[in-house]
């Protein structure tokens, strides 16, 4: 489970733009995220810019393009684009040793469409991130803010999901996962009422774990503990 962002949001839900309005979470490194950083980072790492980043430029092709929001350790994300070398994936997390585990496993996976940024994901969409260019985003596991007082610190709320809508192409799908139920109808409440998305789910809730997210480690125990994990997709209609 990733911290997502350390950006706030108010009772209504917008976002508290501040000074400095989050904290790149440094860590403490093992020696091989390290040396993983060091090498793979000229090839895989982002720097942020507050300018539109051109893809095509960036991955040296023209392809469909998938951005995940706080990847953790990046297992699962590495596991995606080795999985789909057709798509482009981009990956935001703020948590230093996190970035570098996921170089390191993207190193050993010999992936090459895969880039990732260490900053914060709601200044890198507003600003690097080009309107109408993203097939998928994905948000797995966030911090739920279990408690009720704590529920406006959710990054899943309705001016966030009108910032995905715009950075996603036509027919480009926000997809979420969580295993807090609360969160869950939290996050299709806020879905339900965005305006521009169509709910992908046949009866108006959750959709089955698609086949391209794969199952975690922590996922699989909490199955067999008979904890539930949702998913929830929305496609951008216009």
């Amino acid at each position: 489970m990733s911290e997502v962002t350390t950006a706030e949001f108010n009772e209504e839900g917008k976002y508290l733009r501040k000074i400095r309005s989050f904290v790149l979470r440094e860590g403490r490194l093992t020696k091989g995220q390290e040396q993983a950083l060091e090498e793979y980072w000229p090839s895989m790492g982002l720097d942020y810019t507050p300018d539109n980043i051109d893809l095509q430029a960036v991955f040296g092709r023209d392809a469909d393009t998938v951005l995940e929001i706080g990847f953790g350790m990046g297992a699962s994300l590495v596991a995606m684009a080795a999985a789909a070398p057709e798509l482009n994936f981009i990956g935001i997390e703020v948590h230093k040793p996190g970035v570098g585990a996921c170089l390191s496993d993207a190193g050993k996976a010999e992936v090459t469409n895969l880039r990732v940024y260490h900053h914060d994901a709601i200044e890198v969409l507003e600003n690097s991130i080009p309107d109408g260019s993203l097939a998928r985003v994905q948000l797995f596991f966030p911090d739920p803010w279990h408690k009720k007082r704590h529920h406006k610190r959710r990054i899943v709320q309705a001016e966030f999901a009108q910032l995905i809508r715009r950075k996603l192409k036509v027919g480009g799908v926000f997809h979420m996962a969580t295993d807090w139920e609360n969160y869950a109808e939290h996050m299709l409440e806020v879905m339900s009422g965005a305006e521009g998305y169509r709910n992908q789910s046949a009866n108006g809730d959750y959709v089955p774990r698609p086949d391209h997210r794969p199952l975690t480690k922590f996922e699989a125990r909490g199955h067999r503990l008979g904890h539930g994990v949702w998913d929830l997709m929305f496609e951008k209609v216009d």
